[in-house]
């Protein structure tokens, strides 16, 4: 499926207090699909959205919070699965665009691109849910209970490349980028 079709998908499950965790191109799709305040932008620190999702799910139990990682991502912080389980916030949905490259620095292979079992390896790990996808029309009929259900809870769906949205790099590293998301966490 093309990633960002699931997250077109993905954009009407989004209720307006939930924060969006978003990394590297996923961030650049999802930044374009759907722009709001409360998404947090997390670049430049391969392999950490995991867990910096984890504190904020942890730090704002009233809103569930949604994970947009990458396979070579969360490759890097394997650990944070583990952490995230025994934590077991159910306000966690992390959501693995696995395309086997890292797409963002020049799509050059990860490390077992493709024969990771991502869903397998979080149940292991002690999260409540867990599902696979590599197509579209099944995200789209099993998203709606898959976030309703408590999390922990990792969805490893199987994309390749979508539209080439613009990446902005300047605006994610912005005091402004910044501001925007700690004045939307505060007001609500």
């Amino acid at each position: 499926m093309k990633r960002d079709l699931a997250l077109q998908v993905l954009k009407d499950e989004v209720e307006p207090r939930d924060i969006v965790v978003a990394v590297y191109q996923a961030l650049f799709d999802w930044m374009a699909i759907n722009p709001r305040d409360l998404n947090y932008m997390s670049t430049g620190a391969m392999g950490l959205g995991s867990s910096h999702g984890l504190g904020l799910a942890l730090a704002n139990p009233d809103r569930r919070v949604l994970v947009l990682d990458g396979d070579g991502s969360l490759l890097m912080s394997m650990g944070s699965l583990a952490t995230i389980g025994a934590a077991a916030p159910a306000n966690y949905y992390h959501f693995v665009f696995s395309n086997g490259v890292y797409e963002v620095n020049g799509s050059h292979p990860v490390p077992g691109g493709g024969s990771v079992d991502f869903a397998r390896i979080a149940q292991s790990c002690g999260y409540r849910s867990v599902m696979s996808s590599t197509s579209l029309n099944h995200f789209r009929d099993e998203i709606a209970g898959f976030v309703s259900r408590p999390g922990p809870a990792l969805a490893d769906l199987k994309v390749e490349p979508g539209e080439p949205y613009s990446r902005d790099y300047p605006y994610i590293h912005s005091a402004e980028a910044r501001a925007r998301f700690r004045s939307a966490l505060n007001s609500n």
